[in-house]
């Protein structure tokens, strides 16, 4: 009896102290939150729960580590192939508060830079194209938690821009930096890339990146899955990505229509391009824009896209997930003021735009990815209008052997839960985009 009693008393204890040292360090993490963790001079966006919540991020980064929302270090490194495996398994490490991830990255992308120099003074033009292109992505990386066009963004952006402009010209195929012009005289910063195969006029894709994502992730350094197909790319930051808001584009539902149709002018006056062979393909939030710049472009004629992101006025993704993700959007679409942002956010949909994507536009999701008759055919591509329009829901929802359906709950004594189908299958997406175009 004594000795029950020692371990619920010990328990309780043990339970206090937790709580009490939890409570220390969220009271000093909050302070941090309201005053230091951004600084005096910092003029982007604060959202309400970045605020009440900052010491619970802090605290999941130290537990869980940089990937605790989305597995960043991994779609990072993925363009870089294996030679950056060890720059991200030491960036990991050293992350263990949000504020350590510029710092981390720009340490490291510093030292791949200088490797870079060195190996192209010594005549080493492979081993400079691989650190010139794997130090732009840490660059990259390194403007991530910025949600502002302050100096430090600034820096960044131009230390990758020189970075990959380096890569550009040694690099194993054609690499071109271009600016597309938006209907406001702005212009769209991008990276058109031809295959090595290119012989005459060639098919190509418009790649989008997602939210958190730039431009220069958008082809690989060696066997991109797209120009192995064939296929140019025009890697874009379209309207509020990365680098345009600090050019002065910023998101809104107009810039992303006008994008679409802006990027297909600049590729049809583009002599290595079948103007009637070009689509477009975006990952997460990139899978929105992607979709609205498709319905209002009916030159776009195939749309694939990974880790969908659709819901109309995105409340989930700004009030329920990450606080970082509302914020860095409010910067993306040039918000301070949070109010004003939650305004905004409810013209944020696709579903006025719906017929006119149905009307010609093709979808290649992974619902059906691992289904065995996709192979060879890629039933992802049947027309919108025809075994399900965009946005309908199924008449009959199918159960394939094994798998749940999408959002259909499973029941196991008595119990439910939700069972999140597998998105991420680019190798089937990527072939469907190629078949179509």
């Amino acid at each position: 009896m004594s000795e029950s009693v020692d371990r619920r008393q010990f328990l309780q204890s043990a339970t206090l102290a937790a709580t009490a040292a939890t409570a220390v360090t969220g009271t000093a993490l909050a302070a941090d939150a309201k005053t230091g963790a951004k600084s005096a001079s910092h003029q982007g966006p604060l959202t309400r729960r970045w605020i009440e919540q900052r010491w619970l991020l802090d605290n999941t980064i130290r537990s869980v580590g940089m990937d605790w929302d989305q597995p960043r270090s991994v779609y990072l490194s993925a363009p870089c192939g294996p030679q950056a495996a060890a720059d991200f398994a030491a960036v990991r490490a050293r992350i263990q508060k949000y504020a350590d991830a510029a710092p981390a990255f720009e340490a490291t992308a510093k030292r791949r830079e200088g490797v870079a120099k060195a190996a192209l003074e010594a005549g080493d033009a492979v081993t400079a194209r691989e650190n010139y292109f794997i130090a732009a992505i840490h660059w990259g990386a390194a403007q991530w938690p910025i949600d502002e066009n302050n100096a430090q963004n600034q820096l960044y952006n131009t230390r990758k821009r020189e970075c990959y402009g380096a890569y550009a010209k040694l690099a194993d195929h054609r690499v071109e930096e271009a600016w597309i012009p938006m209907p406001d005289g702005k212009r769209l910063p991008a990276w058109f890339h031809l295959p090595r195969t290119a012989g005459g006029r060639v098919p190509v894709v418009i790649s989008v990146p997602g939210m958190d994502s730039f431009k220069e992730m958008g082809v690989s350094m060696y066997g991109d899955r797209w120009l192995e197909r064939g296929l140019a790319v025009l890697a874009i930051d379209g309207p509020g990505q990365y680098e345009a808001p600090l050019l002065g584009v910023f998101f809104s539902m107009p810039a992303w229509q006008a994008a679409g149709k802006a990027c297909c002018d600049w590729l049809a006056a583009r002599a290595e391009i079948d103007a009637q062979r070009i689509g477009i393909s975006g990952n997460s939030f990139g899978s929105f824009f992607s979709t609205i710049a498709a319905a209002y472009e009916p030159r776009l004629r195939a749309v694939a896209v990974t880790a969908v992101c659709h819901e109309p006025g995105f409340h989930t993704i700004f009030e329920k997930a990450s606080p970082t993700f509302k914020m860095r959007f409010m910067f993306m679409s040039g918000f301070t003021d949070e109010a004003r942002f939650d305004d905004f956010r409810k013209t944020m949909t696709w579903e006025g735009a719906r017929r006119a994507l149905a009307a010609r536009a093709h979808r290649a999701a992974a619902e059906d990815a691992e289904r065995p008759e996709a192979l060879g055919r890629v039933p992802g591509l049947a027309p919108l209008g025809g075994r399900r329009a965009f946005g309908e829901p199924r008449a009959e929802p199918r159960r394939p052997r094994g798998r749940l359906d999408a959002h259909e709950p499973e029941r196991q004594n008595g119990t439910e839960r939700k069972v999140v189908r597998d998105r991420e299958r680019p190798d089937r997406q990527d072939a469907a985009v190629a078949a179509a175009c």
